[in-house]
């Protein structure tokens, strides 16, 4: 399925969409910028204190959304690819990047935000909460950093908000009272924020519904999306250096290198890696960093094969004894020589090799073994939802079907390049 518009118009329609959703969110993170600035010429030792990867985070994506429309308007004739028309795979891609890049942008809230369980527990998809709003309870003496911890709040989604209560009603008299699924609380008035003499209260929107412990779907989907492609990135990058080297190191010399490391590829392609994978984890502790190793280690054997197959066949070439004989160290004979001549069988075995480790990450997520519970992951998200499958199918659902498309956009990708170093196979 092929559309009219082309890549750079559709990203920059997505850029300007959520700037336009987003403005508050970006004027504040612009004043934040600001106010990291003055603190660190006036209070160093506090702003190092707030310092965080989630205020990088978004500010990076802040950035990034507005650099991004200016770079390819600007290029948008000069990198071929942009101008090419959006397809299915395309456009699945340039999503799945955007979450990647602005997760902190487009999602609702944090993807462990849970408050007022009673209120907020397995929402159907687009259903929405009210929202009372308490007096915040933080005094500070320092102007600069009472407007910093202000805007930071507003701008960092945070796990955790003491000054809000998710409710069913509120009703409004010498206090506030206040309803979550048949129980009455109340509150002072002293304790709440007032309006217009009345208690401050606004909506909370759930675009794909809630969890079993309250926590937004689409915002944990969106932050399981960087997860899933950070660490397809990481292991591949991992099986990428093993594959070249042990290839390069293999066919090379020949002899009993050669066959030493054939054998041991041939051991691991036999062996089921899922169950040595499954064990170093179990013994070891599963972490973001230990998955990513795992996987990496355990999928450079095919891209072996291919470098390994190319090496032999280009070290008795014309030009490849020349490189050696005027001197070329075998590192730059790999970069220079042979890396040119296989780039097209990597690109493509790297891309189906992708998709591979995306699909065994939330496999392992799936069994307990993944990147544990800090982070999100779509495997983890399908195993809670099979608990409560009858009562909210949603769970299941929509990280199921989101895996589902980033595997299928991943090997109909992998053909695509095939096809593009190898036209004859599209006939």
């Amino acid at each position: 399925m092929r559309f009219k518009i082309k890549i750079w118009h559709l990203i920059i329609t997505l850029c300007i969409v959520i700037i336009l959703i987003r403005f508050n969110l970006l004027i504040d993170t612009f004043l934040l910028f600001i106010q990291i600035i003055k603190l660190l010429f006036t209070y160093p030792s506090i702003l190092l204190e707030q310092l965080s990867f989630s205020m990088f985070d978004s500010l990076f994506s802040s950035f990034l959304i507005v650099a991004i429309p200016i770079y390819l308007f600007l290029k948008r004739n000069r990198i071929k690819v942009f101008s090419k028309k959006i397809n299915f795979t395309s456009l699945i891609v340039i999503i799945l990047m955007f979450f990647f890049c602005m997760a902190p942008l487009i999602a609702n809230s944090n993807p462990n935000f849970q408050k007022s369980l009673s209120a907020t527990k397995l929402l159907p998809p687009f259903s929405r909460v009210k929202v009372l709003h308490l007096v915040p309870e933080e005094n500070f003496h320092n102007n600069n950093l009472e407007k910093f911890i202000k805007l930071k709040n507003r701008v960092i989604k945070r796990s955790f908000d003491q000054n809000i209560i998710f409710v069913d009603s509120v009703a409004d008299g010498q206090k506030i009272f206040y309803y979550q699924q048949g129980s009455t609380f109340e509150l002072p008035k002293s304790k709440t924020i007032m309006k217009a003499g009345k208690p401050l209260i606004t909506q909370k929107y759930f675009l794909l519904g809630t969890d079993e412990l309250g926590r937004d779907i689409f915002s944990r989907l969106i932050y399981g999306a960087r997860i899933s492609l950070f660490v397809g990135l990481g292991s591949v990058a991992i099986s990428l250096l093993l594959g070249l080297f042990l290839g390069f190191l293999a066919g090379y010399p020949g002899g009993l290198i050669d066959s030493a490391l054939n054998r041991i590829t041939d051991m691991f392609l036999a062996f089921p890696v899922i169950f040595l994978i499954i064990l170093i984890l179990a013994l070891f502790g599963n972490s973001l960093i230990s998955v990513i190793a795992v996987l990496g280690f355990s999928g450079w054997m095919s891209l072996f094969k291919i470098v390994r197959g190319e090496v032999i066949s280009l070290k008795n070439k014309d030009y490849f004894i020349s490189a050696k004989l005027i001197g070329l160290s075998r590192t730059k004979l790999l970069l220079k020589e042979v890396l040119p001549v296989i780039l097209a069988p990597v690109i493509v075995n790297l891309v189906f090799q992708y998709a591979n480790v995306i699909l065994a990450e939330a496999a392992l997520s799936y069994l307990g073994l993944g990147t544990g519970s800090t982070y999100p992951s779509w495997g983890a998200m399908i195993e809670a939802g099979q608990n409560y499958l009858s009562q909210a199918w949603w769970m299941i659902f929509f990280p199921g079907l989101i895996l589902f498309l980033t595997l299928y956009t991943a090997n109909n990708l992998g053909k695509e390049i095939n096809i593009y170093f190898n036209p004859r196979m599209e006939l």
